[in-house]
């Protein structure tokens, strides 16, 4: 496509099309009135439940890329960058809640949905994404462009577009096709603003009013939140048929759906995306390491730890419906020659039928002191600085991670000294409790250190190691009264402790959400741990549990509608 066609201006379009609403004001702006009714909700306020207003959530770079690929094949390539999320209360799925687009993220928008859209309408593709061929491939063709854009628009919005919408991607379709004397040059400045639309870029929620000040989702937003929830990507049509019926607005309906989706392949991409979440994964974008010091971690190795932890989790987790609380001590898991290397593990990356395959199973011996996901390289070598260790930034992510308990940041003058000197002191154990007579350091330390030395058997890029300096390293520690003496029996400590599965509903429930449960939530939450110790603490059920609940698509009324210029 031509780049002359990508130089017409977006922004009229853009705000024709968003009819009034903006960013700020998404979660206000209700449908046209030529929209789709809502089937009228038949369920009453929970006793003692008191829901919160929903959240706005932008898309993640994971979930735009994920509705792009489903909506216009998996070749598509983006051709920009994302503005980096920001984590609120443990999750990037709240902060995601909790930000708009600056101007720089508008234009990395736009570029991405320029080179989209270009793609979308290239000779190459057209056949196959574009369901019509105009009269005239260098004139405005109105229907075949409603035909394309209402099609394309319910999915890319999540819901029908109304006419009003409708007329003004037709229409500027038209206008631009006119101006630059070829259809599918102004098919692609429309569909470029839809992409570039607050529509699109924001799950914005419909709110019907029922009773007592709660109110519960339209059919659509059901669908949106049960999809991002679920698949980490926006509702297929099957979803969206369903919610254009009612189905989603009766148990039996809804419940059918989310047995659909969870028997579904894409149940496993949903799970990869809240664990990387909570595991903080996308740290390892920034994660380097000294060379001299570790000269086998390297960019691949950091991926190949995040997938080695995420492939353990799905297959415990989601394959073999294992307890949630076993991911502290399986002894399953998945390496490749690389992280065999780190692990000093033999790894041999072939099939018996020839086939190479670079991930193998592995499992330690019962003996042997590693097990679970602290001995993953995606822990140990994610929490330590470049050059070491770090048993106390080890320990404060385990508290924080796993056991959701906020540990204070350490004072701003504290002297590190101590900490760094391997002289004097040769083990980290030696050095942190020289350390730690410092009261200001004190009472951190104790919550965390105990936890984090019995990782310390775990080398800056989580090469299994049992001297430091040649001196052997004391593993042993206590956990909450509970005592173990090496990172195997850390996993057992974990595996026991109520803590864990309950911060593991803590995290689920605000993943869906997009937002912390309210005060009002707490009675719902409550009872999805109890059902979850119930069961067995099996994660799948849990997912369901959410998705299946009246109370997890209740919310509150917007007070009123807010309209302000999309400029």
């Amino acid at each position: 496509m031509k780049k002359v066609s990508m130089r017409v201006k977006k922004q009229p379009l853009l705000k024709a099309a968003s009819v009034g609403c903006v960013v700020a004001a998404l979660a206000a702006c209700s449908p046209a009135s030529d929209a789709p009714a809502a089937a009228k909700p038949t369920a009453q306020a929970a006793a003692g439940f008191e829901p919160a207003p929903a959240a706005v959530p932008r898309l993640t770079p994971a979930q735009y890329r994920a509705t792009v690929a489903d909506i216009f094949g998996p070749t598509i390539d983006l051709g920009g960058r994302f503005e980096p999320d920001m984590r609120i209360d443990g999750l990037l799925a709240i902060g995601s809640s909790g930000v708009g687009v600056t101007s720089a993220g508008m234009e990395q928008y736009d570029a991405m949905a320029d080179a989209i859209a270009a793609q979308v309408v290239d000779k190459k593709n057209r056949a196959m994404l574009i369901p019509c061929k105009p009269a005239s491939d260098k004139a405005p063709d109105d229907a075949c462009a409603k035909a394309f854009l209402s099609n394309v628009g319910r999915l890319l919005f999540r819901r029908p577009m109304t006419n009003p919408e409708v007329t003004a991607y037709v229409g500027a379709a038209h206008a631009a096709g006119t101006k630059l004397n070829n259809f599918y040059d102004g098919l692609a400045m429309s569909l470029s603003a839809m992409l570039s639309s607050p529509q699109f870029l924001f799950r914005a929620p419909q709110v019907t009013k029922v009773a007592n000040g709660q109110g519960v989702l339209d059919g659509y937003s059901k669908a949106s939140q049960l999809s991002f929830f679920l698949w980490n990507a926006g509702p297929d049509v099957q979803l969206l048929n369903a919610a254009q019926k009612g189905e989603l607005d009766t148990p039996k309906g809804l419940e059918r759906q989310v047995e659909r989706m969870m028997a579904s392949h894409r149940v496993e991409a949903g799970v990869r995306a809240f664990f990387s979440d909570m595991f903080h994964f996308e740290d390892f974008e920034a994660l380097r390491k000294d060379n001299l010091i570790y000269p086998m971690f390297s960019r691949r190795e950091a991926m190949d730890a995040q997938e080695q932890t995420l492939r353990t989790l799905v297959d415990l987790l989601i394959t073999n419906r294992a307890d949630y609380r076993d991911i502290f001590t399986t002894k399953k898991t998945f390496l490749t020659s690389s992280l065999g290397a780190i692990y000093r593990v033999p790894v041999v990356n072939d099939r018996p039928n020839g086939a190479i395959d670079p991930w193998q199973t592995f499992e330690f011996a019962p003996e042997d002191p590693r097990g679970g996901i602290l001995s993953h390289a995606s822990f140990s070598a994610l929490h330590s600085p470049a050059n070491r260790s770090s048993a106390t930034i080890r320990g404060k992510a385990i508290r924080e991670v796993f056991l959701c308990q906020k540990v204070p940041a350490p004072p701003g003058n504290v002297d590190f000294t101590l900490v760094n000197d391997t002289t004097v002191y040769k083990t980290a154990r030696a050095r942190l409790t020289a350390h730690s007579k410092e009261p200001m350091c004190a009472g951190c330390h104790k919550i965390t250190d105990p936890m984090g030395l019995a990782l310390e058997n775990f080398d800056g890029s989580g090469a299994y190691r049992t001297e430091e300096n040649g001196e052997p390293i004391d593993a042993s520690g206590t956990l909450d009264g509970k005592k173990f003496n090496n990172s195997y029996e850390l996993g057992l400590a974990l595996h026991d402790n109520t803590s864990a599965t309950a911060c593991l509903v803590d995290r689920l429930s605000s993943y869906a959400l997009g937002r912390k449960p309210a005060k009002g939530e707490t009675p719902w939450v409550e009872k999805l741990k109890a059902d979850f110790a119930a069961g067995g603490y099996v994660v799948p059920d849990l997912m369901k549990r959410i998705a299946t609940s009246p109370e997890f698509y209740r919310t509150v009324p917007p007070a009123a509608t807010q309209t302000a210029s999309a400029e």
